[in-house]
């Protein structure tokens, strides 16, 4: 029996925007962020890094606050619609002021940054990107759609991140460069977040509560009080395993993202090579995220996510070697490869948490869909702001000086390390993961045991 669809097609392209506009803010700052605040500023690598450790404390609490207030909120606009829309604007906000921190001496400037960094981390950014994550739940209950939508924030993430990645050094040097030429950048980036998050949340319709809820035995379905919640997720091994795999991926990520300018800058000898490394790693996962509705469709979700994994993590060996020898083709390709066989993944993460939200009404009775979704900006926060201060760490270890127009072979190794040894180990971690992600199969057995049709 065919699905009953909730969504227009301009409604799953238009979705993909939000997180097209939220990389000019997530993106913008986990790559430039730290090497603005080191070069242009002239702050210190590992103090930074700390600062970052602890404002990424304040976020693991902030995400399942804010996921849960999400659960709680009725209005016209639906439940995380408004959250979406009010966050917007302050967060644009929060990332031009970050850089335009004021020179009134170091110490007033380590605390402005981690003032701001938290307002923007833990505050602003957790409650757009809850709300956003959580509307994959909340506007269609079918399982097409909702890969549909995993595609479509794929694609978008993808050119997003491109676009950061490509135009943001050149559009530095055009405005003249040092500070100035980073803060008109982080107001143009801010604008451009801006409209499309915007758009996003005026094109989606939440689907009304009394529809929404098949689950047959409806008096059993509850909204339990923070405490009863949070005990409810301990005890889902699903929304933990998500949780492990947002960690793992985005301190990884994390690590790339800010050790990539200064890989390009120190160790490629060209500052602009970011943005073609960008579109290597990022490009070929639109194709891999395209094909795989067609592959779920023949093969399964669980499988298929396992399979791409276990090939991304093989294909981690010869850009490892590549990125150690001197080898940069072979590095460009084993990029590449990696990237599209990342695609899957990108594409069902979303599903995957709709699911393990199900796994929670089926088995407990109980909808968690914001706070389920708190567990994707959860991670994706702490394991990235994580991931940004080891890099910070590793560097003031390995006696980076961001005065230094040569840097030593201590620190030229501690790059290497950072851009594409520490990704693959990840990589290989998040493998394991994701082949013990037996959620649909589980639900499926759930719902045939409780005779539900659509939850």
């Amino acid at each position: 029996m065919e699905e009953k669809k909730y969504l227009k097609n301009y409604q799953i392209l238009t979705y993909g925007l939000g997180d097209f506009g939220s990389n000019f803010v997530y993106c913008f700052v986990s790559s430039f962020c730290l090497i603005f605040m080191t070069d242009a500023i002239g702050l210190n690598a590992g103090i930074l890094g700390t600062l970052i450790m602890l404002s990424k404390l304040l976020d693991g609490v902030s995400d399942f606050i804010f996921g849960s207030l999400i659960d709680r909120t009725k209005t016209k606009m639906g439940k995380a619609k408004p959250w979406m829309l009010w966050s917007t604007f302050p967060l644009a906000i929060s990332q031009i002021a970050l850089f335009f921190i004021p020179d009134l001496g170091s110490s007033f400037q380590y605390v402005y940054f981690f003032v701001v960094y938290s307002l923007l981390n833990a505050g602003f950014y957790t409650a757009n990107n809850i709300a956003y994550s959580a509307l994959t739940a909340l506007i269609t209950k079918n399982s097409v759609e909702r890969v549909k939508m995993g595609v479509s924030r794929a694609v978008f993430a993808t050119l997003g991140a491109i676009g950061v990645s490509s135009i943001a050094a050149g559009l530095v040097t055009s405005f003249g460069g040092g500070v100035h030429g980073w803060r008109m950048v982080a107001i143009i980036f801010s604008l451009v977040m801006t409209v499309t998050e915007v758009i996003c949340v005026l094109t989606q319709k939440e689907i009304p509560e009394e529809t929404k809820r098949q689950v047959g035995n409806e008096e059993n379905v509850e909204k339990g009080s923070f405490i009863h919640n949070f005990k409810i997720l301990l005890h889902n091994k699903y929304y933990l395993l998500v949780l492990a795999y947002y960690l793992v991926f985005y301190f990884g990520s994390g690590v790339t993202s800010s050790a990539g300018a200064y890989y390009c800058t120190y160790v490629l000898g060209n500052a602009n090579l970011l943005g073609l490394l960008s579109m290597i790693g990022s490009i070929p996962m639109v194709i891999g995220a395209m094909l795989t509705p067609t592959f779920i469709n023949r093969y399964g979700m669980h499988k298929t996510i396992s399979i791409s994994m276990l090939l991304s993590t093989l294909s981690c060996i010869p850009m490892v070697f590549g990125g150690f020898q001197g080898a940069f083709t072979v590095m460009l390709v084993a990029m590449a490869l990696k990237a599209v066989f990342n695609g899957p993944i990108s594409s069902a993460l979303n599903a995957i948490i709709a699911e393990a939200a199900n796994y929670s009404l089926l088995k407990d009775g109980v909808h968690l869909e914001g706070t389920m979704y708190s567990c994707s900006s959860m991670g994706v926060k702490i394991g990235n702001g994580f991931g940004i201060a080891a890099c910070g760490w590793l560097l003031e270890l390995s006696r980076y000086s961001g005065s230094a127009t040569v840097q030593t072979a201590g620190a030229i190794t501690m790059l290497k390390v950072l851009y594409v040894l520490i990704p693959a180990i990840a990589t290989a971690i998040l493998t394991i993961i994701i082949y013990k992600m037996d959620v649909f199969e589980v639900n499926e057995k759930l719902r045939k045991e409780k005779g539900v049709k659509e939850v």
